[in-house]
């Protein structure tokens, strides 16, 4: 009998395990953002099963709180009775189970928050990322899942997943597939193309000034780059996904596709172009970089609590180093846009004072509290600019110290092999891959310029590969408070005080309205007004500070009144040509 037993048990536990976590979502109130969403869990002879909502997204490092947009929640067992819940934390349902039973449940999700690229419900569309809908438990995170979609005639519905039984229906083995491969329904545009025996997709929401033509020609052209940095790829199917529309802009990389938003006026121009295709480049590269391999913090996902690693700098700035070597290696960017970019780059590093203050590695460990806005300028920095630039100084002197024949390509490409998911890596082992392509010790840089805030030799940098930054023949030195402004109500506000530039010592911050300069009504053109004086002229500033009107003394700054730019050196060397070469796979000249 005890044998007979055992083996049921053993049965009953094969049976669930292979059993699928079934997902509907029913869109018929779409202009009113709602989704009546129903989760079956396979029978379970737990006492109680904890359904869980994620507190946050993939590719978005902040407690997002998801779980608010829930309302009519339900529980019944096999036989549609009542369960008893309680919610014991925000976002936690425990449905108590007084037998061996299936569970489903039932709730209605308020989906109108495009720019999280997370949830969207409307008249026209469904961006459905599972995040944002689907409830899991961890007793069944791990096994199969379905999701069925009811939506209205004529909607069209697309993902990274494979289909299910109809054309609105997907399946995953696991909810960390479906988490990752959000889905986009509705009335789309979609093109489909394979290339190198991979099948692609972009469907695109929307209306703007695209060009889908032009889109689908680059996408072709940038999907064939992986070779630049992987020796393989990790998919099969790929899907681009575009939103044409007003507000929302961003991007997040998932599994095997990513979701673009931009303003649908912004595709035409050629800069404006360039934004886009550098984007589907960063997020293509995510392909690799996160998605394949990351940090071992982020191994597993926890979906409600953050997720803390302190190489976030390199899953996010080396992406964005990483783009341009694909697009300029490809030729959807030129080198002059190529400097452009890098020279913006380096300016706004040198523009943030909170370079000086925040590390590489203590950035990407606080992405989950780090805030923007004056203070956030002044005392951190960012995982994408600070290490972009990082990668870059890596890469840079990994190329000198190997005499162009070991790059920071390298050492992505070992990461890739050496670290696939389900295994994470951290610091150690990113250091140890260093050392072993190089065959010298980088431990000391590491703690001079990734443990503490990095202090980089731009003009070395460049001149090593021919480059030079220079200000244009024809920027003059001007005048400066040493602020950023905005208008308020025909007023000039200043939003940022570099902190120990003029307006800072003189004791001015943000939120500050300026109104008179030397008792003279200032324009909100502050270039045009600050144009009578010169650097190290004393003026006093007249500014309202919660509605009072006060007065200060200060000594102009100096700035320039054009960014210095990146350029190649009038006669670069053959060793800085080379190492060029081999640094961004072109041609240093013309």
């Amino acid at each position: 009998m005890k044998k007979i037993l055992v083996a049921a048990a053993m049965l009953l536990v094969s049976s669930v395990a292979k059993a699928a976590t079934n997902y509907q979502i029913s869109i018929d109130q779409g202009a009113h953002h709602l989704g009546d969403v129903s989760v079956s869990f396979a029978k379970t002879g737990q006492s109680y099963i904890d359904a869980k909502f994620p507190a946050w997204r993939t590719g978005r490092y902040d407690i997002l709180n998801l779980a608010n947009g829930v309302r009519y929640f339900n529980a019944t067992d096999a036989q549609g009775q009542a369960l008893k819940w309680q919610k014991i934390d925000k976002s936690t349902w425990r449905i108590f189970l007084n037998e061996p039973t299936a569970v489903t449940l039932s709730y209605q999700v308020y989906a109108n928050e495009l720019g999280l690229r997370a949830r969207h419900i409307d008249d026209t569309h469904a961006f459905i990322d599972a995040s944002g809908f689907f409830m899991y438990s961890e007793a069944t995170r791990n096994e199969p899942v379905t999701v069925q979609l009811e939506v209205p005639k004529g909607w069209r519905s697309v993902s990274g997943m494979n289909k299910g039984k109809n054309q609105h229906q997907f399946v995953a083995p696991n909810y960390d597939v479906l988490v990752d491969s959000p889905i986009e329904t509705g009335i789309n545009e979609l093109h489909s193309f394979s290339v190198d025996n991979r099948d692609y997709e972009l469907v695109i929401w929307g209306e703007g000034n695209f060009d889908s033509d032009k889109m689908v020609a680059d996408l072709k052209t940038l999907v064939k780059t992986g070779h630049v940095v992987w020796d393989d790829y990790p998919y099969e199917r790929y899907v681009f996904m575009v939103h044409a529309t007003s507000g929302a802009r961003g991007a997040t990389e998932h599994l095997n596709s990513t979701i673009i938003q931009r303003h649908r006026d912004k595709f035409a121009k050629r800069e404006d172009y360039l934004g886009f295709i550098a984007t589907a480049a960063h997020e293509f590269i995510h392909t690799w970089n996160v998605k394949a391999y990351r940090p071992e913090g982020m191994v597993p996902y926890d979906y409600v609590a953050p997720n803390y690693t302190r190489l976030l700098w390199l899953a996010e700035g080396s992406t964005s180093y990483l783009e341009d070597h694909l697009l300029l290696r490809s030729g959807l960017m030129t080198k002059k846009e190529f400097f452009k970019d890098l020279g913006k780059r380096i300016n706004t590093h040198l523009k943030t004072p909170g370079r000086e203050v925040q590390s590489a590695a203590h950035t990407s460990f606080d992405k989950w509290i780090n805030q923007g806005g004056d203070h956030g300028r002044n005392y951190s920095t960012n995982i994408y600019s600070e290490g972009s630039l990082l990668s870059m100084a890596l890469d840079l002197k990994l190329l000198s110290d190997s005499n162009g024949q070991v790059s920071y390509r390298d050492v992505h490409r070992q990461l890739f092999n050496r670290h696939k998911l389900p295994k994470g890596f951290n610091e150690q082992d990113v250091i140890a891959i260093l050392n072993e392509l190089s065959g010298q010790d980088y431990s000391l840089w590491w703690a001079e310029n990734v443990e503490a805030p990095m202090n980089l030799d731009f003009d070395a940098l460049l001149t090593s590969v021919g480059l030079e930054r220079v200000y244009p023949e024809d920027a003059k030195q001007i005048a400066s408070l040493d602020v950023n402004t905005s208008t308020d109500k025909g007023l000039l506000k200043l939003d940022h005080v570099r902190r120990g530039g003029a307006s800072w010592q003189a004791g001015l911050t943000a939120g500050d309205l300026i109104v008179a300069i030397d008792g003279r009504r200032i324009s909100t053109d502050l270039a045009t007004t600050l144009s009578a004086y010169s650097a190290g002229d004393k003026v006093s500033v007249s500014f309202f500070r919660r509605d009072r009107l006060q007065q200060v003394n200060l000594i102009l700054g100096q700035d320039y009144d054009k960014d210095a730019k990146v350029q190649p050196v009038k006669a670069p060397t053959q060793q800085q040509q080379a190492l060029f070469k081999a640094w961004m796979g072109v041609e240093l000249g013309d």
